[in-house]
């Protein structure tokens, strides 16, 4: 079982947190085998589609560059320039060779673990320079691997290779007797053929190499129970600091309620527990809405702003109570308290209108129409 630094055993599953930083970092699961194979095996196969193209572009190119004069033998500047050309013209009957190599290097990584493009892995880093550090990465477990793994493609291509050889032992003797010519596409034919089968050997190394990378890339990804926790209070932070996050919206929540308080037409009380401020315009609402509304300590504040700015302030036990456990904030009364709730507009307003209108919170209304399924004891 993997370890941590701090000594604490690895057993939880990695994060996506945790394998998004590291796939940023370049840490992916990788097959080195897996990308050599591909690209042996591509070579092996283009060889034996287009062998006959390169063996006339290699004859042209051993024909025209190695035949000059006997005086440009002796011109040094001549035989550079030759030089050059020879290495110039090899390169180009190569190159479909080394593309196509290079396009399945790429796509075998890419299979295995995605395509990642990091600066942060070829970066260079002082501590792989640490040779006790690196005698430790020679007798850590992928040390040991990739030792075996050396171990097992010499064995194995040993055993293919003489395979191979006493397969065509009676070809190989043939050659003696057959035209140089002859000889040569006889010789080419073997070798191509040989080489695709010994890459594909290579096959058995890189089947074994990709569960055992992956493997390891999970264990190395796994966390400890403690870095999970601190992983959590960084994304979704402390429950203290949480908790205080939600007093102060809940605090500037109460404070925009609160002065939503003043532009109220009737605040209906409890009239200690509950109190409910409503507000109704004729001309541009539905239904009267809720501006304010709260229990105990906020009702009793709720109570005092209406008062302080002259908004009456109604006791209606029942209402209030239906009020406040059946609606929301600035949303629309429900439709069964339409009838109560225009009362209770038509007495505010004909107060209003008298000469000698006061605050009507002393006189309580327990009469009115509140539908059985609004209704709340408490």
């Amino acid at each position: 079982m993997a370890e941590s630094e701090s000594g604490q055993d690895k057993t939880e599953e990695a994060t996506p947190k945790r394998e998004r930083e590291a796939r940023e970092k370049g840490q992916i699961a990788r097959s080195k085998e897996l990308a050599t194979v591909s690209a042996l095996v591509a070579a092996a196969a283009l060889f034996i589609a287009m062998g006959d193209s390169f063996i006339r572009g290699l004859a042209e190119l051993i024909r025209r560059n190695f035949t000059f004069p006997r005086e440009a033998a002796f011109d040094e500047g001549a035989m550079v320039l030759n030089l050059a050309r020879t290495v110039e013209d090899g390169f180009l009957v190569m190159l479909p060779l080394f593309i196509l190599m290079i396009i399945m290097a790429v796509l075998s990584n890419i299979v295995l673990g995605g395509f990642s493009l990091s600066a942060k892995a070829i970066a260079f880093k002082g501590e792989k320079l640490n040779p006790i550090k690196g005698l430790k990465r020679v007798f850590a477990w992928r040390g040991l691997m990739e030792m075996f793994k050396g171990l097992a493609k010499f064995v194995l291509v040993a055993i293919v290779g003489l395979s191979v050889m006493n397969f065509y032992s009676d070809d190989l003797m043939q050659m003696g007797r057959e035209s140089l010519p002859t000889a040569m596409a006889h010789a080419g034919n073997i070798l191509v053929w040989a080489f695709l089968i010994i890459a594909s050997s290579l096959l058995l190394v890189a089947a074994i190499d990709i569960p055992f990378q992956l493997w390891d890339h999970a264990r190395q990804m796994k966390m400890t129970k403690q870095e999970v926790k601190d992983e959590h209070k960084q994304t979704e932070g402390s429950p203290e600091v949480k908790m205080r996050q939600r007093r102060i919206q809940m605090e500037m929540a109460q404070r925009r309620m609160m002065d939503k308080v003043p532009s109220a037409d009737v605040v209906v009380t409890n009239p200690t527990h509950y109190a409910v401020a409503l507000r109704y315009d004729a001309l541009n609402m539905n239904a009267p809405i809720v501006v304010a509304k709260g229990s105990d300590l906020i009702a009793t504040r709720i109570r005092s702003l209406a008062v302080e700015h002259e908004v009456p302030v109604l006791s209606a036990p029942p209402l209030a109570r239906a009020l406040y456990h059946s609606t929301e904030l600035d949303e629309p009364i429900p439709d069964g308290l339409y009838r109560a709730v225009a009362q209770v507009l038509a007495y505010v307003y004909q107060l209003r209108q008298s000469s000698g209108y006061q605050s009507p919170e002393q006189t309580p209304l327990d009469d009115l129409p509140i539908p059985d399924e609004l209704r709340r004891d408490e």
